[in-house]
Order: structure tokens, then sequence, then C-alpha cells
């Protein structure tokens, strides 16, 4: 049987239209987006750690409460995420196309469906947080479990600012504007920073002082940015004209066709993570204490990929709005590369300085030991393995082949991270280091199969816009 040409089974790369220029992401544009993304997400990241630093002040049981409500609030936050990444990708086409218009039409439906959204799940969590963390914890100890309920009830009321926040954010970094985003952000570490100062050390309130600093800061930053938006009509996106409310219905359909997959990929990967930390509340607080120290200290090496995950997003959706695909390839190339270089620099550093990092947190001698064990198996895994798994997806985002990435990364999810994770804990005996093992062979899977989908060419066939 002879087998098909390779011209039959990979599509060709179609030329530029005549009326549409290449994108040109020159180096200094490039980097003036990628710059400020970056520093927005490590600074992010090292907040989280003085957050986390000053909650170990209260207690292990605070800490333990914090991270198990925190568990939970990356997968609201993720689902606000996948719709601005839906927001975003439709944005950056249109901007791509030089279609202004559409865009900031796009833009006010974006922060239509945020809303709506952030609202019924601020109702339904301050209603249910007790049932939601006993029905997903189980039986944990009640002071882990008082702190988790105090420090839920102020973040779920945040959520309305914090979809706000995440859609103004993408609306700027659609336009290659990230240095107004990086700077606000800095304004919210600042600001959280001395609140929680004020809140946890000045007024002795305690897992509430952390809550209300983050409530109070969605707050102020939600609103900046969308006055930002308002009050310059020049922008090539802007609100003007957002308190007049005006649904589109084919508009938001376009914002969804990604958002919805984006949201159920992160979902499911988010309520996995949650099952998984089950498995840290079976061996106790020591376990519990350690993964969230561990996961902080993680996520520095994480979210300079994210920035440079962000920035693919939107320099690739505007290379197809453009209907430039061979530059969407160049830039995917490029940006790869910055992220493997940047990946490696950072997880090599937390190798050497691993124990004066961990000894930040104030655990005890048991939780520091396991923390340790943890943080080394992940940075091997996942300086090998991240960057395709992670960075490379947001390139088949922007170019409209989010359901791809939904079933992979669902799959991979469920199939090799949960179930390995709990076969190798409990019938294996390996304890809570099987987490980290599992989610290295999560990282390899997940990987391969979105390098092979994008080395096919098969999302030039898929169209947002």
């Amino acid at each position: 049987m002879k087998s098909k040409p390779v011209s039959a089974t990979i599509p060709e790369i179609p030329e530029v239209p005549v009326n549409l220029s290449p994108s040109d992401w020159n180096n200094k544009r490039l980097f003036s987006l990628l710059g400020p993304l970056v520093a927005e997400q490590v600074l992010i990241v090292l907040v989280g750690i003085v957050d986390m630093v000053m909650v170990s002040s209260i207690g292990e049981h605070a800490v333990s409460g914090v991270s198990l409500v925190d568990t939970i609030n990356f997968l609201i936050i993720t689902a606000f995420n996948a719709i601005a990444t839906g927001g975003s990708v439709v944005i950056s086409q249109y901007i791509g196309r030089k279609d202004p218009k559409s865009a900031c039409c796009s833009a006010r439906q974006l922060i239509y469906i945020g809303v709506f959204i952030s609202i019924i799940l601020m109702i339904l969590t301050v209603i249910m947080r007790g049932t939601i963390l006993r029905a997903i914890y189980g039986n944990i100890a009640e002071d882990v479990h008082q702190a988790a309920q105090i420090y839920f009830l102020f973040i779920a009321l945040s959520y309305p600012f914090l979809a706000l926040y995440t859609s103004a954010s993408a609306m700027f970094r659609s336009m290659g504007n990230s240095a107004v985003t990086m700077r606000v952000a800095v304004l919210l570490n600042i600001l959280n920073v001395a609140a929680n100062a004020l809140f946890i050390f000045g007024m002795k309130l305690g897992v509430a002082g952390a809550g209300l600093s983050t409530f109070l800061c969605r707050i102020i930053v939600g609103f900046l940015l969308i006055y930002l938006l308002v009050r310059d009509k020049t922008r090539t996106v802007n609100l003007a004209g957002i308190t007049k409310v005006k649904l589109e219905g084919a508009m938001i359909k376009r914002i969804l066709n990604i958002g919805l997959p984006s949201g159920l990929e992160s979902s499911m990967f988010q309520v996995g993570k949650i099952l998984i930390a089950r498995i840290f509340t079976a061996f106790g607080t020591i376990a519990i204490a350690a993964n969230a120290v561990s996961g902080t200290i993680n996520s520095i090496a994480f979210m300079p990929g994210s920035g440079f995950g962000i920035g693919l997003l939107i320099i690739v959706g505007q290379c197809i709005g453009a209907g430039d695909y061979l530059a969407a390839k160049k830039y995917t190339k490029k940006l790869m590369l910055f992220a493997y270089i940047t990946y490696i620099f950072i997880n090599i550093n937390i190798m050497i300085f691993m124990n004066p990092i961990v000894d930040m947190f104030n655990l005890s001698r048991e939780a520091h030991d396991l923390c340790v064990i943890f943080l080394r198996i992940h940075c091997v895994t996942s300086t090998l393995f991240w960057c395709p798994s992670f960075v490379l997806p947001n390139a088949l985002k922007a170019a409209g082949d989010a359901n791809y990435v939904m079933i992979v990364a669902a799959c991979t999810m469920w199939i090799v991270r949960v179930c390995s994770a709990f076969v190798l804990a409990f019938p294996l005996g390996l304890g809570p280091v099987a987490v980290s093992i599992a989610m290295g062979a999560d990282f390899l899977f997940r990987g391969v199969f979105f390098a092979k989908r994008w080395l096919s060419n098969k999302w030039i066939e898929k169209k947002v816009i």
C-alpha cells in the first residue's frame, strides 16, 4: 500500500493576502511586549511568596487553610483567564486584520461576559463555601477548616473585580501595550504587601487580614484599568459606550468558541489538581504545608513562561488575523526558545539555593525535607517538558485550535496525572511524592501531543473571525 505524499497530510501554509501586510514584530517591539509581560508575572509570584511568608507567621494551620482555598481559587481564576483568552484571540485577530471597530465591539462583549459569570460564581461561593471545602477535602483539621472558610469569603467577594482586571488586562496586551498592565501589577503588589502588613501584623486580623487585603486591592486595580480604557477613546481598543449595554450574539460566540474550550481545559486541570490535593490531606498538615510552599516556589519558574505564553497568544493571533502564517511559525519558534532559556536559568538557581529559599517559610523540619524532595523532582521534569506543555498550546489557541488543546489537556490530566498519582501514592506506597512524579509524566505527554499538532500545520485550517 502506497503512503500518502507529505503534501496530502500536512496542510500548506497559504500566502499572505495582498490586502494585508505581514505582521512585523521586530526585536524592539517584541521585547517591549514580552519584557513587561514576564516582569508582571514574576512580580505576581514574588508577592505570592511574600504573602505566604506573612501567612506562615500565623501558623501551619493558616498556611494549609489558605493553600486549600487557593487551589480552589485557581479554578475560578482560570475560568476568568479562559474567557479573557477567548477575547484576546478575537481582539488580536481583528487588530491584525486592521479592523478596530470590531476589536472594540469584542472588547465590550468580553466585559459583559466576565462580569455576568463572576457575579454568579461569587454568590454560589459565598453561600456554599463551607460545603465546598468539606466536599473536596473531606475531614480536614478544624483549625485548618476555619481558616479556609474565613479566607474563602473575602476571595469570593472579589471575583467581579478580578473579572474586570483580567478582561481589561487582556485588552491592553492584545494591543501590544503590556507596559500598562505591568505598572498596574506593580501597584497591585505594593498595595497587597502593605495591606497584608497592616491587617496581619498591625491589626492582628490573621487569615481574615490576608483575605481582606486581596479583596480591596482587586477592587482598586479592576476599576483603574476599566477607567483607562473608557477615558481614552483614541486607543485601538477602548471601552467607549460600555454603559450602553448591547449584546452582540455573533461576537460573543466567537469569544466563547475559544473561551469555553479553554475554560473547560483549565477547569478540568484545576479539578484534577484539587482531587490530587486530597492525597496531601490524607498524609496530614505536614504534607499540605510542604506542597503549598513547593507550589509557591515552583511558580517562580512558571511565571516567566506564562508571560511568554501570553505574548505568543497575542503575536500569533495578530499574525493569523493578517493572514501571515509564516510569521506565526517564526515567532512561535522564537518565543519557545526564549521560554526554554529562561526556564533553565531559573530552575538551576532554585536547585542551587533550594534550602535557603525553603527556610524562609518557617516550616517544621519534616515539612521542610518533604518540600525539598518535591522541588528536586519538579525542577528536573519541568525543565525538560513544561514549555511545550504550557507555552506552545497558546499558539494553537491563537489559531482557533482550542478544542484540540482541551481534549489533550483533559486526557493527560486525568489519565496520566490523576490516575497515576493515586496508584503511586496508595497501592504502590510512594506517599505524597507520587504527585510530583505524576506531574512530570503529565508534562511529558502533553508536550509530545502539542508539538506534534503544531508541526502538522493542521491549526492552519481553523478559523476564528
